[in-house]
């Protein structure tokens, strides 16, 4: 019999799944494709790949790297973790073998689970090829998490699905759930700790001013590798009892024929995603109206994007509330607006802060934040966590911004050289630090411009120390170490970087020449 947490407040991962089992049922929880799982069923298969897990050496505290696209199979792995009183490390589905294999070796994990032969790529093998992987007992394909008894032989290492329970009973609000890699400016990346308290109290906030409901079926386009598609994805399902239809690859095509057929209502996503939606062939030919909440944000938003997205159609997707949103992997979801705000403030503004949080501008028109949910720290980087919050809590943010008198949040421009992606943050050190590897690269530095699809790329100025070396030369090296979001577009070969008298790249000198 499984012990069940207070159904009122639940504070940890494993008492959220529990109630989740016990208030939902049978109600579906995930769909995907011709596959349902309800919320009663996630709940055992969570338990018996935590118990798996044990059996594979997890003990209580130890670290799982999780490696792959939004999937059911994704969610119990990631889950799992937690009833098994470990600490997930969720990791980028587009990173190479080398990048995991740097997270894998930092965190000390016991248990990498991966998606092989995803994109057609052999993920296990670069990951084993890329490093020793001395802390890891198991390397596990995300496909086997069903088959692991017959896979380890576990049924003879003894660990029952009752020591599991009680492993999930022992889970404490304040223990760490989960450490998601984020890129400092100085190129090396950083492991933001976040506790069950928090991980369950910002997805609850995000929830409740979103509105959502077990009626509701949500689209999950955003990564669950990121905070914005776990935390504010499958946190916010098993609070709310929403059923999450999960996204591996966009595909707009089959993003409209899944909202219709659905009748999908929640749609989070980056602003690219609502500009393809809107721009897309045949849109006439697909019913989209059960849309109802859009959430954006990562990127400026055009106020004409938000007065389209609410427009009726054929003009625009016709969705009811549509909210700008601000957060970082250090605190989440900060900022946020609300039901009725005018297109232009959701547009202009990432909204007021949420319950529990409280910003406000600092030196240099620095945005500072402080409240529940911000990270714990940066995973053994006590210099660095002491730099980001301040001896009064305050989370330095990096960016710079303004607040108006209601609170209304706006960033207006970035201290760090951080640019976005597609969605995605890329942070120009971290490119930096990989092409200085390359021969024929004397100097570089990378900026981020504006593109039309994208929202920025990267452009890489180089200067040469061979002649012979060409753009793609570039391009190809970078594609072999980086993920493909963080790969520059354009590479342009300069004699020599602008520097000031202290030797730090002018920045704001190469914007101003190519416009970014």
């Amino acid at each position: 019999m499984v012990s069940t947490s207070s159904a009122n407040e639940p504070s940890t991962l494993p008492s959220v799944l529990r109630a989740a089992a016990e208030r939902f049922g049978d109600h579906p929880a995930y769909v995907d494709g011709d596959v349902t799982l309800s919320f009663a069923g996630l709940l055992e298969r969570v338990r018996e790949t935590a118990r798996g897990y044990a059996a594979l050496g997890l003990e209580p505290g130890g670290r799982v790297c999780v490696w792959g696209p939004n999937t059911i199979d994704w969610v119990v792995a990631a889950l799992a973790v937690s009833y098994a009183g470990g600490t997930l490390v969720p990791v980028n589905s587009r990173y190479t073998g080398h990048e995991v294999a740097d997270v894998v070796d930092r965190t000390g994990a016991v248990l990498a689970v991966v998606a092989d032969g995803f994109l057609g790529r052999s993920q296990i093998a670069e990951l084993q090829n890329a490093s020793e992987l001395r802390s890891v007992q198991a390397v596990i394909d995300l496909g086997d998490l069903d088959k692991l008894d017959q896979r380890y032989k576990l049924d003879q290492r003894g660990v029952t699905l009752e020591a599991i329970d009680a492993r999930a009973d022992a889970v404490r609000p304040d223990d760490v759930a989960d450490i998601m890699f984020t890129s400092g400016t100085t190129g090396r990346s950083k492991g933001a700790m976040t506790a069950h308290r928090q991980t369950v109290g910002v997805a609850d906030a995000w929830g409740s001013l979103g509105g959502v409901t077990a009626e509701d079926r949500y689209l999950a386009i955003n990564p669950f590798f990121h905070s914005f598609g776990y935390k504010a994805g499958i946190v916010v399902g098993l609070l709310t009892g929403a059923t999450i239809y999960p996204v591996a690859t966009f595909d707009l095509d089959a993003t409209m024929t899944v909202i219709e057929e659905a009748k999908i209502s929640v749609l989070p996503g980056a602003p690219t995603i609502y500009q393809s939606l809107l721009n897309a062939p045949g849109r006439e030919d697909h019913d989209l109206s059960s849309l109802r909440l859009a959430v954006t944000g990562a990127a400026v938003v055009p106020v004409v994007l938000i007065e389209r997205m609410r427009a009726e159609p054929p003009h625009g997707l016709g969705i009811d509330q549509v909210v700008t949103a601000f957060g970082m992997t250090e605190a989440v979801v900060a900022t946020m607006c609300r039901m009725g705000d005018p297109a232009e403030l959701v547009a202009s503004t990432c909204g007021r802060a949420i319950p529990g949080m409280e910003a406000r501008i600092g030196e240099g028109g620095e945005l500072l934040l402080r409240g529940e949910y911000v990270m714990l720290g940066y995973l053994d980087d006590p210099e660095a966590t002491a730099e980001a919050i301040d001896a009064d809590g305050w989370l330095h943010t990096g960016d710079v911004g303004t607040l108006d008198e209601a609170g209304n949040l706006a960033i207006t421009d970035r201290l760090k050289d951080m640019y976005i992606s597609g969605g995605f943050n890329v942070y120009p050190a971290e490119v930096e630090q990989t092409l200085a590897r390359l021969d024929g690269v004397a100097d570089v530095a990378v900026i981020g411009v504006p593109d039309e699809r994208m929202g920025e790329v990267g452009k890489a100025y180089v200067v040469r120390s061979a002649p012979g070396l060409t753009a793609d030369d570039v391009i190809a090296f970078s594609k072999e170490r980086l993920a493909n979001f963080k790969v520059p577009r354009v590479v342009e070969f300069i004699d020599a970087l602008p520097r000031n008298l202290s030797g730090k790249v002018l920045k704001t000198d190469l914007r101003s020449t190519t416009g970014g």
